[in-house]
C-alpha cells in the first residue's frame, strides 16, 4: 500500500484496537455486524449407508435451492449474538437490524457502539432509506459508529463469530431456508447459554511490532 493508504490503515486499526479495550463497566454497550450469503443445496442422490463412527457418504451430485442472507449482531463482552437469515441483502434490512439494536436488544442504553466494516452501504444513509427522516436521525442518535479500516474486515469480531458459525453449523449441505434457520437458531441458543466470548489478545502494542512495516520510519 501506498504511506497514505498505510497511515489510514494503522490509524483505524489502533482506534478499533482502541474500541474494545474500553471497560467493560463503564461503557456502552459494545455491538459488532457483519453480513454474509450461504446457498442451500438439495441432494439429488440419498447418501450411502455408512458403518458406525464413519461419516456419511455424499453424491456430487445436488441441486441449487436459492441464496440466504445471514447478518449477525455480536456483543462481544455480554457473550451474546443474534443471527438473522432472510432472502436479501438490502440498505432498508440493514436499516431494520439497527433498529432492533437499538429498540429491542439495547432498549435501555443511551448510546450503542457499533463496529463494522467499511463497505460503503454500512452507512447511517441506509436508515434514511427505511425510515422518515426524525426517525433515521433518533436511530443513529443512538448508535456511535465505527468501521474497521479497509482490508482489515478480519478485525470485526462479528466476522470471527460468523467464521465459527460456518465451521460448526452451517458448513454442510442444507436444502433449504427453513432448515437453515432452525440450524442457525439452535447454533444461537447454545452460543448464548453458554455466553461465549471473544477473547482477543491482539493489541495495539502488539500491531506496532507484527505490521511494522505498515508504519512510517522517523
Amino acid at each position: 500500500m501506498p504511506p497514505k493508504a498505510n497511515a489510514d490503515f494503522v490509524c483505524a486499526m489502533e482506534e478499533t484496537r482502541e474500541v474494545y479495550r474500553r471497560p467493560y463497566a463503564s461503557s456502552p454497550p459494545l455491538v459488532c455486524i457483519d453480513e454474509t450469503s450461504k446457498q442451500q443445496v438439495k441432494e439429488t442422490r440419498a447418501p450411502l449407508p455408512s458403518p458406525p463412527g464413519k461419516p456419511q457418504r455424499y453424491d456430487d451430485a445436488s441441486e441449487r435451492n436459492g441464496v440466504s442472507h445471514l447478518c449477525m449482531l455480536f456483543a462481544p463482552l455480554e457473550g451474546w449474538r443474534q443471527v438473522k437469515v432472510t432472502d436479501r441483502r438490502t440498505n432498508v434490512d440493514w436499516a431494520h437490524g439497527l433498529t432492533d439494536l437499538v429498540e429491542v436488544h439495547f432498549p435501555h442504553a443511551e448510546q450503542s457502539v457499533l463496529m463494522s466494516d467499511n463497505l460503503h452501504t454500512h452507512t447511517p444513509a441506509a436508515l434514511y432509506e427505511a425510515f422518515a427522516p426524525q426517525e433515521a436521525r433518533r436511530i443513529i442518535e443512538k448508535i456511535a459508529w465505527h468501521h474497521t479500516p479497509k482490508h482489515g474486515r478480519w478485525l470485526d469480531r462479528a466476522a470471527i463469530e460468523l467464521r465459527v458459525l460456518q465451521r460448526q453449523c452451517v458448513d454442510r449441505r442444507i436444502p433449504d431456508q427453513e432448515m437453515r434457520k432452525r440450524e442457525v437458531a439452535a447454533w444461537e441458543h447454545q452460543r448464548n447459554q453458554h455466553a461465549v466470548k471473544a477473547n482477543g489478545r491482539f493489541t495495539t502494542e502488539d500491531a506496532r511490532i507484527k505490521l511494522k512495516k505498515l508504519y512510517p520510519s522517523f
